[in-house]
């Protein structure tokens, strides 16, 4: 079943921006109802498995009909196409992160693509690649944006109790603390859930048969923060039609 219904977006105060944050499309963008918002990320899997890159020009176009302002994307371990920079040129209509990170609106953010099983496309093939990898990103960043879960946090898979998320990943979160962490890659793991001062969302909105059936989750995220708060609130998705995750203080 591909879910259509978009939740109502819910005005944020002045300090805070709406946050669009979905991914594991697998070709099936256009089956999903995206809300509006200020910024979207799209956490990886644009593709089946990079069979064609038409998947992607039409990802893109699809892109440029959203009306979010800015768009931050990046692959997933299904999207090994992207290791070409001919690929890479295709996303026109979002900034795509690599490895890489950029700054919006104050909020500092670093996107990779990394997963344990993506046989090295991106930069880890290894632990010691992927330890490597995931020391390049600021301990200032705000937003951190991964293609896979760390380990322990949103990655058991449906009908699973074996975590399946990434422990140097996890050991990057403990030293950067970002604000926001957001990925997808395990599809039953999808919610989101409060470590500390960091949110972490999983947003893959397929479901266990590789099609969409749950919502993208939008986020109302401060853009300014006291030295003692982190911003968010504890927060929890209790089905596919309560997506709208409000954790910035009214």
């Amino acid at each position: 079943m591909h879910i259509r219904i978009s939740p109502n977006v819910r005005s944020c105060p002045g300090d805070c921006i709406n946050v669009v944050l979905m991914g594991d499309t697998h070709e099936y963008h256009r089956d999903v109802g995206v809300p509006d918002g200020d910024l979207l990320i799209y956490v990886g899997d644009i593709t089946r498995r990079s069979f064609s890159s038409r998947a992607v020009e039409d990802f893109d176009e699809w892109l440029g009909q959203l009306p979010h302002r800015w768009k931050v994307v990046i692959p997933g371990n299904h999207d090994y196409g992207f290791a070409d920079p001919s690929w890479q040129n295709l996303i026109t209509n979002a900034i795509l992160l690599i490895n890489d990170g950029v700054e919006l609106l104050g909020l500092k953010i670093w996107g990779t693509p990394i997963t344990q099983v993506d046989h090295g496309f991106f930069g880890g093939e290894t632990a010691a690649d992927r330890e490597g990898q995931f020391k390049r990103i600021p301990t200032d960043t705000d937003l951190l944006i991964s293609h896979g879960p760390p380990y322990g946090i949103l990655d058991r898979e449906y009908n699973s109790k074996n975590p399946q998320g990434c422990r140097e990943l996890l050991d990057a979160v403990h030293r950067v603390k970002p604000r926001l962490h957001a990925f997808g890659h395990i599809h039953g793991g999808y919610g989101v859930a409060q470590v500390g001062r960091t949110s972490f969302v999983n947003a893959a909105v397929a479901g266990c048969h590789g099609k969409p059936e749950k919502n993208p989750l939008l986020l109302c995220i401060p853009l300014r923060l006291s030295s003692e708060e982190s911003g968010f609130k504890s927060t929890r998705v209790k089905s596919t039609s309560d997506v709208l995750a409000d954790v910035c203080s009214s």
